[in-house]
């Protein structure tokens, strides 16, 4: 008997109902410590921050103004949206969503395996839905991009599989049914994450699997799903460049050196999944040298095994071969030939593998199932290696959760893995800041400026490091060093506005925000001034604009800017209290506490609010 033909009414193990329920109970035991984390890097401009989650006008903004959230995805700000609806800014909810629809998926990917008679597809699922490579994409609320997408992709594939295997006793009606579903459930997948553009390859390969030739009859129909991923992707990688910043010196590797980088994160990422240990938020970038003979052996030895497999076909059967295109084309988006700004500090992360693990995970799973079928292995064998294995997942995975409860966790145990990490390292110390940990902050920042990148994109973050430096020296009282730093990172303000791409409204705010540091108010203010001219519509700016112009005691112009600020947030809370001190200046209390009301509205636990709102009382 050949590999991979057998079916799955041959598999051991619960089905139907059961099996989904099994699938989800493991997810939510393994993930049970995510319910109750918090949030950590990047949920705070996905969501804590994000001005368009809190109105009619900003679910408009998400699906029509493709800049004004970090990435165009607006499926996923959508349900975002939806969320801040139900339970406001509280992350459980958020948590627990992330969660089922990763068990959704998990389920999902039972169904279409056992469709495809994959022998173990019910375990094949079990794999992927507690494997710890998964924490990431599961635990961190901003990557509810993977697990959304994943479920439109799934369904999108089963759906155009219904489409394609329907014999000539379907009605046509029902045939087109399938087929419109494929496409919108695809289409919402690219508006999730468009790295799921490799779908309708993958749905080629797979059907030249399952086909003994390959009909155009079924291939045809997914010309417009190649379309609509072709255009995703392009709007992507555009994005990425001229919106995220994914390009510069950073990024100018060779064609040679690209396909030395491809071969590496691949087999990284297989090694990740045979081994998940250790796994790190963060990974040490890579030095690429094209004349490393260790690096052209790794992608030597992936042609060779590809080559491998297509000649073993005839015994093996197409589907090992069929796997290992699988993963590699459904991680290509991530392999380093498209330019993302995730590679400014590392080639790999966990979550770029979320959906290109399933074609290894179901070829592993099926080789061992087809091993043990053939040869007659002893069941209390299979049944104490089964259960010893998923009892180790789902402690390995329970316990990589606690990594993720919060930014302190998150950026210690980073440091701790990758100690070499400038980004780790400068986030840790924006922790230990807001601790007023001064001492350690300083330290952090020291190495965190050590180790950052001295020229290309990330000379802005030298300045940031250096202003956050000048911050910590403040807070201990140790001026002379404070006003070094503050120079330091105006220096490179400057250089960073030379620059033919620069982002000059976030440049002219930096410089407007460390003057004002410096007590240079006239200098913050003209920056200030100038970001807003270049960003009208940015909250952060004109809220910064509007502080520095109550220092000014210009208050009828601080007032005018603040209101602005609530046109384009009704629900910012730094607004309607500085509001409400400016209302307390003029002795217009009833509209201080207006104010004031509002912005504990939105979050009951603002203590400055409830200080002032006291005070109101007292009088």
């Amino acid at each position: 008997m050949s590999l991979w033909t057998f079916g799955g009414n041959d598999e051991v193990g619960p089905s139907g109902l059961r099996n989904a329920f099994l699938l989800l109970g493991l997810v939510f035991v393994a993930y049970l410590p995510v319910l109750s984390a918090g949030y950590i890097w990047d949920d705070d401009f996905y969501l804590t921050n994000n001005v368009h989650l809190r109105s009619g006008r900003g679910l408009w903004q998400i699906w029509f103004s493709p800049r004004s959230t970090p990435q165009y995805y607006p499926m996923v700000f959508t349900s975002y949206w939806l969320e801040y609806r139900l339970w406001r800014l509280h992350p459980v909810g958020f948590h627990f969503d992330n969660v089922l629809l990763h068990g959704i998926n998990a389920i999902l990917l039972s169904r279409i395996l056992t469709t495809l008679r994959v022998p173990g597809a019910f375990w094949a699922a079990v794999i992927f839905a507690i494997h710890p490579v998964h924490v990431e994409s599961v635990a961190w609320i901003t990557e509810r991009k993977n697990v959304l997408s994943g479920l439109f992709s799934l369904l999108a594939f089963q759906a155009y599989w219904r489409f394609a295997v329907s014999d000539g006793q379907v009605k046509a009606t029902t045939r087109t049914a399938w087929y419109s579903l494929s496409l919108l459930t695809y289409a919402c997948a690219l508006l999730s994450k468009s790295v799921t553009c490799s779908l309708p390859a993958v749905i080629v390969l797979v059907l030249w699997w399952k086909q003994e030739r390959l009909s155009w009859r079924l291939v045809a129909p997914l010309a417009p799903m190649f379309v609509l991923g072709l255009a995703a992707g392009l709007n992507t990688a555009s994005l990425e460049a001229h919106h995220v910043g994914a390009k510069g010196i950073e990024w100018n590797w060779t064609a040679w050196e690209r396909c030395l980088i491809a071969a590496r994160i691949v087999w990284f990422y297989a090694g990740k999944l045979i081994w998940p240990w250790p796994l790190i938020f963060i990974y040490p970038k890579w030095q690429i040298r094209s004349d490393n003979w260790w690096m052209c052996g790794a992608l030597v030895a992936a042609v060779l095994l590809l080559v491998a497999l297509w000649w073993g076909a005839r015994r093996w059967g197409r589907g090992p071969f069929t796997a290992c295109l699988i993963y590699g084309g459904t991680l290509f988006p991530a392999l380093g030939f498209i330019n993302v700004y995730p590679m400014r500090y590392s080639f790999v992360a966990d979550h770029f593998q979320y959906l290109a693990s399933i074609g290894l995970i179901a070829l592993v799973v099926a080789s061992v199932a087809s091993f043990i079928k053939q040869n007659g292995v002893f069941s209390v064998l299979v049944t104490w290696g089964t259960a010893t294995l998923l009892l180790v997942m789902v402690g390995t995975t329970f316990l990589r959760c606690f990594d993720y409860r919060d930014r302190e966790s998150l950026w210690t145990a980073t440091v701790a893995d990758n100690p070499n990490c400038w980004m780790a390292q400068y986030h840790l110390a924006a922790v230990r800041f807001d601790q007023q940990r001064y001492l350690e902050a300083a330290d952090l920042f020291q190495r965190a400026l050590q180790h950052s990148p001295k020229d290309g994109p990330d000379t802005e973050s030298l300045a940031e490091l250096h202003g956050y430096l000048a911050d910590c020296y403040l807070a201990m009282q140790q001026t002379a060093a404070a006003q070094e730093q503050f120079l330091a990172a105006l220096k490179h303000f400057e250089q960073q506005l030379a620059r033919p791409n620069a982002d000059r409204s976030e440049l002219y705010n930096n410089l407007g925000v460390i003057h004002g540091k410096m007590g240079q108010l006239i200098q913050s203010r003209d920056a200030f001034e100038r970001a807003v001219e270049l960003e009208p519509n940015r909250v952060e700016i004109n809220q910064n604009l509007g502080e520095l112009q109550f220092r000014l005691k210009r208050f009828d112009e601080s007032t005018a800017r603040f209101e602005r600020v609530l046109q384009l947030d009704p629900q910012n809370i730094r607004a309607h209290y500085n509001l409400a001190v400016l209302s307390m200046t003029r002795g217009d209390r009833s509209r201080a506490r207006q104010h004031l009301d509002a912005a504990l509205r939105v979050q009951p636990e603002f203590v400055a609010a409830q200080q002032l709102r006291r005070q109101l009382d007292a009088k």
